[in-house]
């Protein structure tokens, strides 16, 4: 409101300037009174006054409009997106997204906060301009008018070809981000194949490709404000031939004629900075129709539950649980699985690679729902938790830890934020990672950078096994927690393990079957189907999948 305020006063005062200017030729230039001329000159000099202090309004409030929508837009599209099941991810590429979140806000950040602010003011100031002019002169008034046809035909034609290449244009945009982030992200392995230069050149293409469309997109805006200027100005020297002969003849003063051609230029300024304006706005649009697509996006897993009390150690089960994932749904991952864990007991997962076994963990945490079946925690469908209260159960330690570029402490805290110090210390000690933590340059204010690139693979799994123990879960899931640690460190951290893992419900997916002699019942999968169950020994007397994998496992280890 502020702005809108701030934008019609300067429209007021710089309608005026025509007046002053009018006064000042006729009452100023033409008397033969310097003190007329002085008070000519202080009337325009109040009205120039005017004029800065409304634009200085004008244009701090607008501008700060323009930055706080996108803010606020930016922030509503995370929250929305930060919620959305992990299948979305799969259709939308990461670079893509991060593209549509930055770039496409930042455009609609420069039209709310220049763009827009250019086209109201001269929308008032041209409506007021018209208004004027009608006032000082209806006959050259006529003359403009007739052009604005003229001018408006064109600015509908160019500005839908410039609206559906300004989508284009973003689109071409956000590939190139997203692939460039993907190469990015792989440096090591595009460097190890000697792939710089073929990606290099690819990379060029994607940007050539970019180039090609915003081309076309500035020629059609350029040609959109070439034929508005032509048109325009052939009005105006329309204008200023009659409106001189009038002044020879007598029928017009000379202010008059130069207060009309300051409104006409103001009219023609006004369309001028529309018909840029527009193509903006057709380029806004498109942007807008990406965050949108975001913002609008719904989440397939719906989180209608309702807190319910469960167990200290819950028990869980798997009823007839059959799946396929989004993007392969011929394709059965999970295929009528019945598995029971008992409250405090620990189950492990075997199998071959596709099997399933990662597909359960996800199933468990509600990245995707079953198509048949139900997942129960004490009972409970898992559907009928509210998401929160499910994940809360739960600590994940994979294979691969995902760490944050914060330092130690922001990483080992994530699923406990308000945790202590002294309990973040006491996790990384249970974890075995404290020595190396406190050999970090700054300890546990130390930053891992990206992915926790600055740490070696054991580090980075030490860690993410601190972060589950601070987490103190009902459920543990435990992805091969120790496959990237040395043959010291696999028996420190197993010793953790298994402190961690007493009386407390825990599901393992074991690679390696040594680590799992332990477990209360061995699952064994294949081809998403449970083929047997049982104990260690009990598998390898009547399971030939299990007895096949322990036998070549084994006899590597002896070599």
């Amino acid at each position: 409101m502020a702005a809108a305020l701030a934008l019609l006063f300067t429209a007021g005062a710089t309608l005026t300037l025509g007046k002053g200017l009018q006064i000042l030729i006729d009452q100023g230039f033409a008397s033969d009174d310097p003190r007329a001329l002085a008070d000519a000159l202080r009337v325009v000099m109040l009205i120039t006054v005017a004029i800065a202090i409304g634009t200085f309004f004008r244009f701090y409030l607008v501008s700060w409009l323009g930055e706080r929508v996108s803010a606020d837009l930016r922030r509503s599209v995370f929250r929305n997106l930060v919620r959305l099941h992990p299948g979305f991810f799969e259709d939308n590429r990461s670079g893509e997204i991060m593209s549509r979140l930055t770039a496409d806000t930042t455009v609609l950040q420069t039209i709310i906060g220049s763009s827009m602010s250019m086209a109201l003011r001269s929308a008032l100031t041209m409506s007021g301009a018209i208004v004027m002019m009608l006032v000082t002169n209806l006959k050259l008034t006529m003359i403009i008018v007739a052009t604005v046809p003229a001018v408006l035909l064109p600015v509908m034609i160019f500005g839908r070809r410039v609206r559906k290449l300004s989508s284009s244009s973003q689109d071409s945009v956000a590939s190139v981000g997203a692939y460039a982030g993907e190469i990015i992200q792989n440096i090591r392995t595009v460097q190890v194949f000697n792939r710089e230069t073929a990606e290099a050149e690819a990379f060029d293409k994607e940007v050539e490709k970019a180039f090609l469309i915003a081309r076309s997109r500035i020629r059609q805006r350029a040609l959109l404000i070439a034929v508005a200027i032509m048109v325009l100005c052939g009005g105006m020297i329309a204008m200023m031939y009659s409106g001189g002969r009038d002044v020879i003849a007598g029928d017009l003063s000379g202010g008059e004629l130069a207060a009309f051609m300051f409104y006409a230029v103001m009219v023609g300024t006004g369309f001028a900075t529309l018909s840029e304006v527009w193509g903006d706005l057709q380029r806004a649009a498109g942007a807008t129709e990406r965050l949108l697509e975001l913002l609008q996006a719904d989440s397939e897993l719906l989180d209608h539950g309702v807190p319910q009390k469960l167990e200290a150690n819950p028990t869980l089960s798997f009823k007839d649980v059959a799946f396929s994932y989004p993007s392969r749904p011929q394709q059965r991952a999970l295929d009528g699985i019945d598995l029971r864990i008992e409250a405090g007991k620990s189950l492990a997962l075997v199998g071959p690679s596709g099997a399933g076994k990662s597909t359960l963990f996800e199933l468990l945490q509600r990245f995707f729902d079953p198509q048949t079946g139900v997942i129960e925690i004490d009972g409970r469908d898992i559907r009928e938790l509210p998401l929160a209260q499910l994940r809360e159960q739960l600590a994940v330690v994979p294979q691969q830890p995902a760490l944050f570029s914060a330092d130690v402490r922001y990483n080992i805290a994530y699923g406990k934020p308000d945790a202590s110090d002294e309990d973040i210390r006491k996790a990384a000690r249970k974890a075995h990672a404290d020595a190396f933590i406190e050999a970090l340059p700054e300890g546990y204010a130390s930053y891992l950078g990206e992915q926790g690139v600055r740490l070696s693979g054991g580090q980075r799994q030490r860690i993410a096994l601190a972060r589950a123990m601070l987490r103190d879960p009902k459920i543990l899931l435990l992805d091969e927690a120790t496959s990237a640690l040395d043959a010291e460190s696999e028996f420190q951290v197993q010793q953790a393990i298994t402190e961690l893992m007493h009386e407390r419900t825990t599901i393992i997916i074991a690679h390696r079957l040594a680590t799992i002699r332990d477990a209360d019942c061995i699952a064994v999968l294949d081809q998403g189907r449970v083929v047997a169950t049982g104990t260690h020994d009990e598998l390898l007397a009547r399971s030939e999948l299990y007895a096949r994998l322990a036998s070549l496992q084994f006899r590597e280890e002896a070599a």
